[in-house]
């Protein structure tokens, strides 16, 4: 297994990286697989951070009794903390990417469109916390703005994007949400095939991809051959061609004879993303940046299942290694004296009591320092665990980040200004952005907001567009029209 230094990890490997480390955490898995373990599929569902839009009693007066009865056994299997494990993210931070609708499972209805489930991400302006929602997502068969949705609340929130994405869909990967199909990740991966040199290095699932476009057509219904598309990036795409996919042959894609013209292209099948990338555990397993012991619990028995992974503790300890604990030493006139936790706040435990409350008063009057004092001022403001502070903070886990913190400084500490401090504030503005969000306060994006007299409220800078701008202002402000001085109106 191959080794890499720090310096010469791949950024996208060490985003992945981190993101096994502090994404999902154990305490998440442990609680969300003892609720699923006792058909308690909203308790699971909570404890991974994702809200339940949606009311079965209204899906049954709406679609009838068996479509609700196939909606609960889909839920009561789905795994919360493995759907979060694999959820599409974005660089650098490796957050969940923002603003996405992805179908789960869809479920034939009464009416001419199908009922989808979804689980939705918000944008990126509300993800605090990094909550997820799921939802059921009826189109109204005509327009895909109009859409129609089975929720309990009576006010739901906007979403910038309620469509499911055709990239990003899991439907036709049930093994990435659903714990009774988890079994079936080895297979579905490539894990257990044979890796030519070099190819571990390539982020390109090529050798899957004429057997996931096969399941692809059939759902799609267009048969058991037909031209499908590849994403490649922001501005490419390959166009292929499925042939002899029957009983007797081994399906096999090849470039079309013919160039299409970009309409065309744009109504072919789009191959997800789950099957045109390889696994990031799969990558990061094979470069040794992670551990058999430090994936999910699901995904590490699949895999072991292969033969692709050997030995590692078990899945449920997975997580970053411990952060050094106390004393800290520090260099103190011509000492070293120690720093410890003492009755929940941190001490410097050599120096007497009253020979503190002496130098902190000689420090509020203009004196200089005592060097252990400095230290824990130090060690509350920008302790050396900060990184991994930043990182459970960026995803979501407050708990371990408090946790964390706790451990530092103990429990009844006092956090003073400096960057520790702001990094928590900042976490709750976000919370906070993210409940107005959910709760539908916040119905315009914020480029739309102009400070009274009609310019912005922030004059020294003019607000980014982006998909969720409103259309009139994002035409506005990027007509090649517009005229460039004020002689015209």
């Amino acid at each position: 297994m191959a080794h890499h230094n720090a310096t010469e990890i791949p950024a996208h490997l060490s985003m992945w990286q981190r993101v096994r480390a502090y994404a999902v955490p154990p305490s998440m898995i442990e609680t969300a697989t003892a609720r699923r373990a006792v058909g308690d599929w909203a308790g699971a569902c909570a404890a991974a951070r994702i809200n339940v839009d949606l009311d079965l009693r209204a899906v049954r007066d709406r679609h009838g009794t068996d479509l609700v009865t196939r909606l609960r056994t889909d839920l009561r299997r789905l795994a919360p903390d493995l759907l979060r494990w694999h959820m599409p993210r974005i660089a650098p931070d490796g957050r969940l990417r923002p603003g996405l609708t992805i179908c789960l499972a869809t479920y034939g209805s009464s009416g001419a469109v199908p009922l989808r489930l979804v689980v939705r991400t918000p944008p990126a302006r509300a993800d605090g916390g990094q909550w997820m929602s799921l939802a059921l997502w009826e189109g109204s068969g005509t327009d895909p703005g109009g859409q129609r949705q089975v929720r309990a609340a009576p006010h739901p929130h906007p979403h910038p994007h309620p469509h499911p994405d055709r990239r990003f869909r899991l439907d036709l990967h049930r093994h990435l949400w659903d714990a009774r199909r988890s079994g079936e990740l080895a297979w579905r991966c490539g894990a257990g095939g044979e890796v030519a040199p070099g190819v571990h290095d390539s982020p390109w699932a090529v050798e899957r991809w004429a057997a996931e476009a096969e399941l692809l057509l059939r759902a799609e219904g267009r048969g058991p051959r037909g031209a499908f598309a590849v994403r490649l990036g922001a501005r490419s795409r390959a166009v292929l061609e499925l042939v002899a996919p029957d009983d007797s042959h081994v399906p096999a894609f090849r470039r079309p004879a013919r160039v299409r013209p970009s309409q065309e292209i744009a109504a072919l099948p789009v191959l997800p993303e789950a099957a045109a990338r390889v696994l990031p555990d799969l990558r990061l397993l094979r470069s040794g940046l992670v551990t058999a012991g430090r994936l999910h619990p699901l995904v590490a028995a699949a895999l072991a299942a292969s033969g692709s992974v050997t030995g590692g503790a078990p899945a449920s300890t997975a997580g970053p290694a411990p952060e050094p604990g106390d004393p800290h030493q520090v260099e103190c006139r011509g000492e070293v004296h120690r720093i410890a936790l003492r009755d929940g706040v941190l001490t410097a435990v050599d120096h007497d009591p009253d020979q503190l409350r002496r130098e902190e008063l000689l420090l509020e009057l203009g004196g200089p320092p005592l060097p252990c004092l400095r230290a824990i001022d130090a060690v509350h403001r920008t302790p050396e665990a900060l990184p991994a502070v930043r990182e459970r903070l960026a995803h979501g886990d407050v708990a371990g980040a408090l946790t964390l913190v706790e451990g530092l400084l103990g429990p009844g500490a006092v956090l003073r200004d400096g960057p520790l401090r702001a990094e928590l504030e900042a976490a709750v503005a976000r919370r906070f952005d993210h409940g107005l969000f959910r709760s539908g306060l916040v119905t315009t994006h914020p480029a739309a907001g102009s400070a009274p007299g009609g310019g912005h409220a922030d004059a020294g800078r003019r607000p980014r567009l982006d998909r969720g701008t409103p259309h009139d202002m994002s035409r506005k402000r990027s007509s090649r029209a517009r005229p460039r001085t004020g002689m015209h109106r």
